[in-house]
């Protein structure tokens, strides 16, 4: 893999490229993928991308989104390999903006709750930088306060309507807004306590919300559920 990350710093645009995932945290189980980070300014060369000769899906940029923006699935020597386009002028806005405790968030694939624009911003600080130069910013505490009351609102808000909707039986609905209420509350307990969280991957836990996690555990009764959830949620 240090081949191949030298492969695509040569890559026309890319100017940094980094590991990311379980395999930047030294957490990686033997079937873990492979998150690369291909930083480029102005544009990326895609046909470049593509001309590496891999098997797998090679996107254009913005394919995925403004956020997750695009890149490529890959398999190589039977590893799975994911490079993301990350866009240098796009990211060096969002940092400035979250700063400024700014951001905006985006119904994004993978993300019930959604993904926050300062999620770029915690994959600079949490990613190995493997060729190249980028900053490794903290937490601005601007953002602590003004991330943790944007999902504390949002938190209440779908706990609120998914206990409504659990009364009437709307099952799938109530489901959905209460697993939102969670996952929203895990984010404004991670922000509060300056934690970057680039997904909602294991979220529940590391925001130490165990109780909330077990009110899934049985939804025969949404309603008894609704409930267990309102309590694992208070302050």
């Amino acid at each position: 893999m240090e081949e191949l990350a030298e492969r695509l710093a040569v890559i026309p645009g890319v100017v940094a490229v980094t590991l990311g995932g379980s395999r930047a945290r030294g957490e990686a189980l033997p079937d873990s993928d492979w998150d690369f980070g291909l930083y480029y300014r102005g544009a990326i060369d895609v046909e470049a991308v593509r001309a590496l000769g891999y098997e797998g899906v090679v996107v254009e940029p913005g394919a995925w989104g403004r956020l997750v923006n695009g890149g490529a699935w890959l398999a190589i020597d039977g590893q799975h390999v994911d490079l993301l386009y990350r866009d240098l002028d796009a990211v060096e806005h969002w940092q400035a903006e979250a700063e400024n405790g700014r951001f905006e968030v985006d119904q994004v694939p993978g993300f019930l709750a959604g993904m926050a624009t300062y999620v770029l911003i915690g994959e600079l600080a949490l990613a190995k930088t493997l060729v190249g130069s980028l900053p490794r910013p903290d937490f601005p505490r601007p953002l602590r306060a003004s991330a943790s009351d944007y999902w504390q609102r949002i938190a209440d808000f779908t706990l609120s309507l998914g206990s409504k909707l659990a009364k009437r039986g709307d099952r799938v609905t109530a489901i959905g807004t209460l697993l939102q209420a969670a996952l929203a509350t895990a984010q404004a307990r991670l922000a509060t306590r300056g934690e970057w969280a680039l997904n909602e991957k294991r979220i529940l836990a590391r925001a130490g919300l165990h109780e909330a996690a077990a009110a899934f555990d049985s939804l025969e009764d949404l309603e008894a559920t609704a409930a267990r959830l309102t309590k694992a949620l208070a302050p």
